[in-house]
């Protein structure tokens, strides 16, 4: 009798340690409750501007700080912009404690299935000025030179590794408050466009293909065309 226990136990911890046949728990993720922060803007970091911040948690466990609605890519995936707090103490200063700082970052994409929480690359990205704008799996956003003086449409879709599109909008008219070098990105459907408005300048839309992108003129589009490359 105590064998044929054993032998069950054992069948039984064989089983389970086989992937295919184990039982997979689902992954819970969640948000927090709001809290609104103070963000230390511009270029002076003189600026105290409200910032209102939610934590990101997978089974119950605090992953990221975020901001602003997600976006749901498909029913699996959804991106969020991610916040961290950075620690603005010198190295002399008494007591060593750290002085924290809430900054604005990046876009996480998250996978509902794994449980899984990333970064996503988004060249010529400032978290200051820029705002991304979602369709699909698509992101749109002004980017920004390494120098801050030159303005960018970019637009981006996640899994592929190239720019769909990086297209040059003159000299960047930022100021010292966030968001100021342009608008959100506007997306419209069908057919799939989007318009940069930047704040010096005027805008610009772009038609958007299956990894495509062409420039729409407003005369063209008036006659029903579809835009030149």
């Amino acid at each position: 009798m105590r064998t044929k226990i054993h032998t069950l136990l054992y069948m039984g911890l064989f089983l389970w340690a086989i992937p295919g046949l184990a039982v997979v728990k689902p992954h819970v993720i969640s948000f927090g409750k709001w809290t609104t922060v103070k963000w230390v803007a511009g270029a002076d970091e003189s600026k105290p501007i409200d910032l209102k911040v939610r934590g990101l948690f997978v089974d119950a466990h605090l992953k990221e700080y975020t901001t602003g609605t997600p976006h749901e890519v498909t029913d699996r995936l959804f991106v969020v912009q991610r916040v961290f707090r950075l620690n603005d103490s010198l190295p002399d200063e008494a007591g060593g404690t750290p002085h924290w700082q809430w900054q604005r970052g990046g876009w996480l994409l998250v996978d509902r299935g794994t449980g899984r929480v990333s970064q996503i690359a988004l060249p010529e990205f400032d978290p200051f000025y820029s705002t991304a704008s979602w369709y699909r799996d698509y992101g749109a956003y002004c980017g920004v030179s390494d120098d801050g003086k030159k303005l960018f449409a970019v637009v981006m879709q996640l899994g592929r590794r190239k720019l769909i599109l990086k297209k040059a909008l003159g000299e960047s008219g930022g100021s010292n408050l966030p968001d100021s070098a342009c608008s959100a990105p506007a997306w419209q459907k069908q057919p799939s466009r989007v318009t940069f408005q930047p704040s010096q300048g005027q805008a610009v839309t772009f038609s958007v293909r299956e990894r495509t992108i062409d420039l729409v003129d407003d005369a063209e589009d008036e006659e029903g065309g579809t835009g030149s490359k």
